[in-house]
């Protein structure tokens, strides 16, 4: 009985941890900003996916 009350606090302690966070998540670069050039790829790309969307939605509602 006792493991099943305290397996969920350990993972919950251990989630909320912001040593760990900063550890793995920035120290160890996941999460990596992005150039100017990948920003603007990546800009262009939704916009590409926006306006795909919005010409569906179009032919649909014309039908």
């Amino acid at each position: 009985m006792m493991m099943y009350l305290t397996f969920p606090v350990a993972i919950f302690w251990t989630a909320n941890q912001t040593e760990f966070f900063e550890k793995y998540a920035i120290a160890s670069k996941i999460f990596q900003p992005l150039n100017e050039e990948q920003r603007k790829d990546l800009e262009a790309f939704r916009k590409r996916l926006r306006e795909m969307n919005e010409k569906k939605q179009l032919e649909e509602a014309k039908k």
